[in-house]
């Protein structure tokens, strides 16, 4: 594998297998014309390390060097583990996935919603992205604030007929669920189940001891984020004016917690948000999703062919009641499509908003994780990942 080097005007660290070199100079094109400012990406193939890279600075506005241990808040990307949970508790006989909520989580019940269902949780057919009443940070770090909540929030649309993104209630919704199922929360089980046994750099919840590692993420300007890819960078009219409207679905959703919390906070980080606050490096990102698709340098494989089949089956296609965009999603997955697209059709992963990435694609067995402290505005297909995305394509 070829080691640090210097492409075009960047230093960028790390390494990359012989045949990968396009991924390094994508990843060093993003830094001089997207204006990146610290990023790591990291590429297995067939359970096999191929693209471990890093550059730039671990704080968007600092500049001390990123590190081979740098890691970042990840935001939604942290939605694939937290669906990984449950499908692995599916795949242990412990949940099953047609069972009403209610079976495990009784208090769920309430407001209309005796008949959902756990499939909907994970594919964001509940009607529960909003809340009556947003929450304070305080009380969506406690554990018991968000969970009770949505027992008592009466759905936003009959659930299974419709799909919209449950941005922060996704965090209680399969936090809690998994508690009731397991008696642990889901910081603790992915910690114990996931993250351990693969070697991970991954929390829900981030450990005091681990709090040096994080770097701090800034907002990156727009125009300074043009892609050469052919990616639009303004958005549609109704998605901006969705998210502008205070009485719109996007509006409410994505202000499920007010005031918006601040990601660099440390009580937002050490927080248990199963949807919002992951911790993560660009490594840890890309093994799990190697792990789900087949064994990892002799280490556990997580999902089973049946599992793998489940991840990537569409339950939810079409305009999202509260991205506006259309998008597609397995169990808990996003999938490939238009709005957000991965490697190819069976790929199947998830985004943070404002640009990190991982995601497995079996046909290919490609996994990769993207980090970043240069946060765009968007949730979907940020031109930084896209760019490696298709960098990745082109050799395989």
């Amino acid at each position: 594998m070829s080691g640090s080097g210097r492409a075009g005007t960047v230093d960028v660290r790390g390494t990359v297998a012989e045949g990968f070199e396009p991924v390094r100079d994508a990843f060093a094109g993003n830094f001089e014309r997207r204006g990146e400012r610290g990023a790591a990406v990291a590429v297995y193939r067939d359970g096999r390390k191929v693209v471990d890279l890093w550059a730039g600075t671990r704080d968007a506005d600092g500049h001390e060097p990123w590190a081979v241990d740098t890691a970042q808040v990840v935001r939604s990307a942290t939605k694939g583990l937290a669906a990984a949970v449950v499908l692995l508790l599916h795949q242990r006989g412990q949940i099953d996935l047609d069972a009403p909520v209610g079976t495990y989580w009784p208090e769920f019940k309430a407001a209309g919603k005796e008949r959902v269902v756990v499939r909907q949780l994970l594919s964001h057919r509940a009607g529960l992205p909003v809340l009556d009443r947003p929450l304070t940070l305080a009380e969506a770090a406690d554990g018991v604030s968000g969970p009770a909540a949505l027992a008592a929030q009466r759905p936003a649309w009959e659930p299974g007929t419709d799909h919209g993104y449950h941005a922060h209630t996704y965090s209680w919704l399969i936090g809690e669920l998994v508690r009731r199922v397991t008696g642990r929360t889901i910081g603790r089980w992915v910690a114990e189940e996931i993250a351990r046994p693969l070697g991970l750099d991954f929390w829900i919840g981030l450990p005091q001891e681990e709090a040096r590692r994080m770097g701090r993420t800034g907002p990156v300007e727009e125009s300074a984020a043009a892609d050469g890819g052919g990616l639009k960078l303004r958005p549609k009219r109704a998605v901006s004016e969705a998210y502008h409207d205070p009485e719109s679905l996007t509006r409410r959703a994505f202000g499920a917690i007010d005031p918006a919390p601040d990601q660099n906070d440390p009580q937002f980080c050490a927080a248990e948000l199963a949807g919002a606050n992951g911790i993560s490096t660009a490594r840890a990102l890309a093994r799990f999703y190697a792990a789900t698709i087949g064994e990892v340098d002799g280490g556990p494989r997580l999902f089973a062919p049946a599992t793998v089949t489940l991840a990537r089956t569409e339950e939810s296609s079409g305009p999202d009641r509260v991205l506006i965009v259309p998008t597609r999603f397995g169990l808990g997955f996003m999938l490939h499509s238009a709005s957000s697209p991965l490697l190819g059709p069976g790929s199947f992963g998830h985004p943070g908003r404002g640009g990190p990435l991982g995601f497995a694609d079996p046909e290919s067995g490609i996994a990769l994780g993207y980090t970043t402290n240069g946060m765009r505005k968007g949730v979907t297909a940020d031109p930084r990942a896209q760019a490696l995305i298709r960098a990745v394509r082109s050799v395989i």
